[in-house]
């Protein structure tokens, strides 16, 4: 009954005002409740629980799902109203005190409204509720800063001053294919292709994707390789015995060192990743392969990646206006 009544409420809303649609809806509620069997209902966590599994089936990462969990339990734990009565006004004066709570910035607030629109957008899709509370709460405006990139004497001094062949061959593989540390770690030995300088990784969602490494790199990891003593198929395990997998964590902490032993500014594993796609778009490299490479699935995404040289934006005035 409910689905139906959403359908009537959907379909008189282009002829309607807010005021008579929430009268509509008043009456039409009121009339066939009295006939219609008591109905057992759904509960915040149960919304919660349908809208993870949901996500989980169209192929989102754990960590994405963990994501969303959290941000949604705490908007819950601190709204406490049941989800079909939550307002805009209620969402609005949440994400406020969120921000104010937590000291934290503009990026932050707007990933969890993102988060959040997500979970609302789903609950209307699904009509589980006739409109979403954050239709009128748009994107929060922020600061674009240009991040920098790792310049070609960085990446020599952080070749030169590596301790051991491990080091230099994961720096070396980041900077040529501009994978993810996430995609990094999960490698084996048996995915790297020597012979045509490529492997397959799967990115986020699980997507397959191939990416290509320099003949630097296909040196340093067979040297790397060829030194490992022990049996661990995966392509970086730990210095020590018993040479586990290499953890995200024990790359970005194993290269943030590297950084500050040198005085470099902010040196992390993604940072090799932007360096990747601002120098091939840089050379004239299609936006669409440097797309493909880094697997996106929109191509903002990849822009974003994207730092304009200044000197390259002035030559090409030159060449084309002046």
């Amino acid at each position: 009954m409910e689905e139906k009544i959403v359908l009537v409420l959907n379909e008189m809303s282009e002829y309607l005002t807010v005021e008579q649609m929430k009268k509509l809806q008043e009456v039409i509620v009121k009339t066939f409740a009295e006939n219609e069997a008591p109905k057992t209902e759904i509960s915040n966590d149960e919304f919660l629980k349908m809208f993870l599994d949901a996500k989980r089936i169209e192929g989102c990462s754990d960590r994405t799902i963990k994501y969303y969990r959290v941000t949604i339990e705490h908007l819950l734990k601190n709204v406490v109203s049941p989800i079909r009565k939550i307002t805009t006004e209620m969402m609005r004066a949440y994400l406020v005190d969120y921000q104010k709570i937590n000291n934290c910035g503009k990026t932050t607030v707007d990933n969890i409204r993102r988060n959040i629109s997500s979970f609302f957008s789903w609950l209307e899709e699904e009509d589980y509720i006739l409109k979403s509370p954050m239709r009128r709460i748009h994107k929060i405006k922020t600061q674009k800063t240009v991040k920098n990139i790792i310049s070609d004497e960085e990446i020599e001094k952080l070749r030169d001053n590596c301790k051991n062949i491990r080091d230099t061959a994961m720096i070396d593989l980041l900077y040529s294919t501009g994978i993810r540390v996430g995609e990094l770690v999960k490698l084996n030995i048996e995915d790297i292709d020597f012979s045509e300088r490529e492997c397959v990784v799967f990115g986020k969602g699980d997507k397959e994707r191939r990416v290509y490494f320099d003949a630097k790199s296909k040196i340093h990891l067979k040297n790397y390789i060829e030194s490992r003593k022990d049996n661990n198929p995966a392509l970086f395990v730990t210095l020590n015995a018993p040479y586990d997998r290499l953890k995200i964590s024990g790359v970005e902490i194993r290269i943030r060192e590297l950084g500050r032993m040198l005085n470099l500014e902010k040196v992390h594993p993604h940072k090799f990743r932007r360096t990747m796609a601002t120098r091939a778009i840089d050379k004239g490299m299609p936006i669409e392969q440097v797309q493909k490479i880094l697997g996106h699935s929109q191509i903002d995404t990849t822009m974003q990646y994207a730092i304009v040289n200044q000197n390259n934006v002035k030559a090409s005035h030159r060449k084309y206006i002046a």
